[in-house]
């Protein structure tokens, strides 16, 4: 890491380190006793805190003045649907700043299919969640030795979807990562939980994620927290009573930097800057593709 101040003034020759958290949209639930959807991948450099995966905060980035740095924030995935084979949930889309990149939650899958692979991994309604990528999060659980039980919870960026279990119990969505970045602690990135069936309970859910479901509609993930959507369920078979699954949460990307700097937002994107407070400010972008500079 470079030995300079955090609040030392920018040139040509001394960069001005930024603290970042990247959060991708976290994948959506599946149908037809589906799994829960993974988390976003989870990328942060700030100081003192936890990257997803395990891994320790990554490296500040150094940045010039009046140079752009290209900026995405990426969407929640869709959900699929509950019908008698049912249909998988869409992977989450990455959000990027710069050179950063975090990978898009896997999709929960259906029943008798295994979640995709992602951030975190979706959650299964076959024998196999989708894994995680290194780094940002953890792999989805499966479903209870049979295609006709309940699903995985998807993975999230700091534990494994748990699998479902064989009373017809959904599987609970990994935990997310928790970061101050902003002067209050959020969680984000967690999995989605999975769908349960023959009247048992959808699998639980935190940090942005959404529950799974037996019959009722389940609520979307949270936006802008990477969460993945909650998985549906049945109570009968063959399928043809089935709960809704949801959607995931969109990312986002939140930018910290020394006070005595202004950013510039560019068109393409929906963000904020804040006051000052304890000699920074920071960024908070919550849709879009565009650039950001420093002045």
């Amino acid at each position: 890491m470079p030995s300079f101040s955090l609040g030392i003034v920018a040139s040509s020759n001394n960069p001005l380190l930024i603290q970042y958290l990247v959060i991708a949209g976290g994948g959506g639930g599946g149908g037809g006793t589906g799994g829960g959807g993974g988390g976003g991948g989870y990328r942060s450099s700030v100081t003192g805190e936890s990257s997803g995966g395990g891994a320790s905060a990554e490296s500040v980035f150094a940045a010039l003045r009046s140079t752009n740095y290209t900026v995405t924030v990426g969407g929640g995935g869709a959900k699929g649907s509950g019908t008698e084979t049912g249909v998988s949930g869409s992977s989450g889309s990455n959000s990027v700043f710069n050179t950063v990149t975090s990978v898009g939650g896997g999709g929960g899958s259906r029943n008798n299919l295994n979640g995709l692979d992602g951030g975190s991994g979706g959650g299964s309604g076959g024998t196999a969640g989708g894994t995680g990528t290194a780094n940002q999060g953890y792999a989805g659980g499966r479903n209870a030795t049979s295609p006709n039980y309940p699903a995985g919870g998807g993975g999230g960026a700091s534990a494994v979807g748990a699998n479902a279990v064989a009373s017809g119990n959904g599987g609970n969505g990994g935990a997310g990562v928790s970061s101050s970045i902003t002067g209050t602690a959020v969680g984000r990135s967690g999995g989605g939980g999975g769908g349960c069936f023959a009247n048992g309970s959808g699998g639980t859910a935190t940090d942005g994620g959404a529950a799974g479901v037996l019959t009722a509609v389940a609520i979307d993930a949270v936006a802008n927290r990477g969460g993945g959507g909650g998985g549906g369920g049945s109570n009968r078979k063959p399928l043809t009573t089935t709960g809704t699954p949801s959607n995931g949460g969109s990312g986002v990307v939140i930018l910290k930097y020394p006070d005595a700097y202004t950013i510039t937002i560019g068109s393409g994107l929906t963000g904020t800057e804040s006051s000052a407070s304890g000699g920074f400010k920071y960024a908070t972008i919550t849709a879009g593709t565009g650039n950001v500079s420093w002045t």
